[in-house]
């Protein structure tokens, strides 16, 4: 089903929007908190709570062209919370390598004291993500966003290890060097 149609039910409040989102999207979104939590039982969990939160936001919301971004972010988010709840505890090694990889290069919440300083670091990397090849930004997305591992970037795109570790480390030392260039220091 089209993803403006999903939308339409959700807006009339009708219940099949769950089944249809589950069935377009369900794989998708398990595989985002499954690469956050490395927990196939929390990822389903965290499924079931993006489709209640969903159902919560639609309205105001209408992510009638972005439906999966929409939906995608708010399970990255939840599973995000998880992993800083039971960071502490060393539970999900990925997400700590991750967050240590990002910090070299993006001021920390500390730094950022209001949301249009928010708005304004996302249209900084929106903007460099625009200067960087499509392959690049798969590679940078793929990581950051989807928590894919290496080797499944690798996998994905048919690039050796080597290959995607050096993108990634070029692209985290120029979204530094552009952060720095627009004020924010590091």
């Amino acid at each position: 089903m089209d993803d403006s149609k999903i939308v339409d039910l959700y807006l009339s409040r009708n219940e099949s929007a769950i089944s249809h989102t589950a069935q377009k999207y369900g794989s998708k979104l398990r595989r985002i908190a499954n690469n956050i939590l490395n927990n196939q039982q929390s990822a389903e969990e965290y499924e079931n709570d993006t489709y209640l939160e969903t159902w919560n936001r639609i309205p105001p919301h209408e992510p009638r062209s972005y439906l999966f971004a929409f939906l995608g972010k708010i399970t990255r988010h939840r599973a995000i919370d998880e992993c800083r709840k039971k960071s502490s505890q060393k539970r999900y090694p990925l997400f700590c390598e991750l967050t240590q990889e990002m910090q070299e290069c993006i001021p920390s919440k500390k730094d950022v004291v209001s949301e249009l300083e928010v708005k304004e670091l996302s249209r900084i990397i929106d903007a460099f993500l625009e200067t960087c090849s499509e392959d690049q930004r798969n590679v940078f997305v793929r990581r950051y966003w989807f928590f894919d591992t290496i080797s499944e970037i690798c996998k994905r795109y048919g690039y050796s290890q080597s290959k995607v570790k050096v993108t990634l480390f070029r692209m985290r030392e120029g979204l530094r060097i552009q952060l720095e260039r627009e004020g924010y220091t590091i």
